[in-house]
């Protein structure tokens, strides 16, 4: 079984998430990176995107997950972003990382960020 990874690094969205009012209110940049593992053989034997996973896809979906409704946690987002592609898209596993830069916390911080990682249903 082959076992082949597409990662999509760095997405930036804007999203009105957070657990305070003012970070719903104003909104801010949400960072996600997304790995999935695959079998590329048809896709790399036939040269097509018909065969392929679309990085295309994968980032319209990231991006719909994160307008469409609001978070509070960033867990929820990756968990969320996760299912979607888990669902969605022939995948043995997905990991996701969620970052918000400069988070709430009262003092100087690069970002705080959470992974997941989850392995399809399907044989």
């Amino acid at each position: 079984m082959n076992s082949d990874k597409l990662s999509l690094k760095n997405m930036i969205f804007y999203g009105h998430h957070g657990v305070y009012p003012a970070e719903k209110e104003l909104g801010q940049r949400i960072e996600v990176d997304v790995d999935l593992w695959t079998d590329f053989l048809r896709a790399a034997g036939t040269d097509d995107l018909s065969a392929a996973i679309s990085y295309v896809d994968i980032y319209s979906t990231v991006k719909d997950t994160l307008e469409r409704e609001s978070y509070n946690l960033i867990e929820a987002m990756a968990v969320a972003i996760c299912e979607r592609i888990r669902d969605g898209y022939d995948v043995r596993k997905v990991t996701v990382r969620v970052r918000k830069p400069q988070p709430p916390v009262g003092g100087l911080m690069d970002s705080a960020e959470v992974e997941i990682s989850r392995e399809s249903d399907r044989d």
